[in-house]
């Protein structure tokens, strides 16, 4: 089965329309639709202030440059999907 990533705006409410696909008449589909949280997108420089993550390695006296550690974290996370 192949797989086709749309994303697209709802335009009008409970419709979508999709357009421009690979498929031929009579051919069987099955078509999921993922509805993306809106509050994922609406994280304001101040919510994220608020949320107690900036700032969350202050206090920690095993990091000694809190740059370099999530640089090593994210190579670390890197490899491991290799």
């Amino acid at each position: 089965m192949e797989a086709i990533h749309i994303h697209n705006i709802v335009e009008k409410d409970g419709e979508i329309f999709v357009k421009g696909l690979p498929c031929k008449h009579g051919q069987h589909v099955e078509m999921i639709v993922l509805i993306e949280n809106s509050d994922a997108h609406s994280l304001t420089a101040r919510r994220l202030r608020q949320s107690g993550l900036v700032g969350l390695w202050k206090d920690r006296k095993d990091i000694e440059d809190s740059v370099s550690y999530a640089r090593q974290l994210r190579e670390k996370a890197q490899r491991r999907r290799e």
